[in-house]
């Protein structure tokens, strides 16, 4: 019969599960507070810089002023035809009106459409499915293909910068309890899913 061992268990070392899990909590928390793009608001102070306002108002501005001198610069006749297409009918009208007008100015007929695309894109502002037919209609397949490619893809671009630069402080700064509450949210279904996973 063998003889009865002795185990020596050191409880000093033992870590209980909630405190394991209380500690890779904290430490996720502190890495998300180092990160470089974390900021913290004081409440009842607005949370963009006097930089990152001036660059939102100049992306504002800028836009407007382009669009507003190609406005002045067409012919007075086209004032009263000029609107953005809701309908086909709407866009089949407007094709009508400006195809004229394309044709005997095509550089500044294309620089005020790409100018009204790409507004329209970086403000979501709804149509700009009808400015890619419109496209298509007035400027054949391939150039109106390529036209609406680059739009988009100016628009969206354009879109991302402004959301990254002032909508995040103005998210955090409207809503910070239900943000907390939607990263919290987040990382607990980050968790469990990485424990499943192993």
């Amino acid at each position: 019969m063998a003889a009865p061992r002795n185990i020596v268990v050191d409880t000093s070392r033992l870590v209980t599960r909630d405190e394991e899990e209380k500690k890779s909590m904290d430490m996720s928390c502190a890495a998300e507070l180092d990160s470089p793009t974390a900021k913290r608001f004081k409440e009842g102070r607005f949370p963009l810089s006097s930089w990152e306002f001036a660059a939102a108002f100049g992306v504002i501005l800028v836009f407007s002023t382009g669009l507003f001198c190609l406005y002045l610069s067409m012919p007075p006749t086209e004032y009263g035809k000029l609107k953005l297409p809701r309908t086909i009918s709407d866009l089949r009208i407007l094709k009508d009106n400006l195809g004229m007008y394309a044709e005997v100015y095509p550089t500044k007929f294309i620089l005020g459409y790409c100018s009204t695309y790409i507004f329209m894109q970086t403000f979501m502002i709804p149509g700009t499915i009808f400015m890619s037919l419109l496209a298509g209609a007035l400027f054949g397949v391939f150039r109106g293909l390529l036209l609406v490619v680059f739009n988009a893809t100016a628009g969206a671009s354009s879109c991302y910068f402004l959301s990254k630069l002032i909508g995040r402080p103005i998210v955090n700064w409207m809503w910070p309890e239900k943000l907390r509450f939607f990263q919290a949210e987040s990382n607990v279904g980050i968790s469990c899913s990485t424990t499943c996973c192993f």
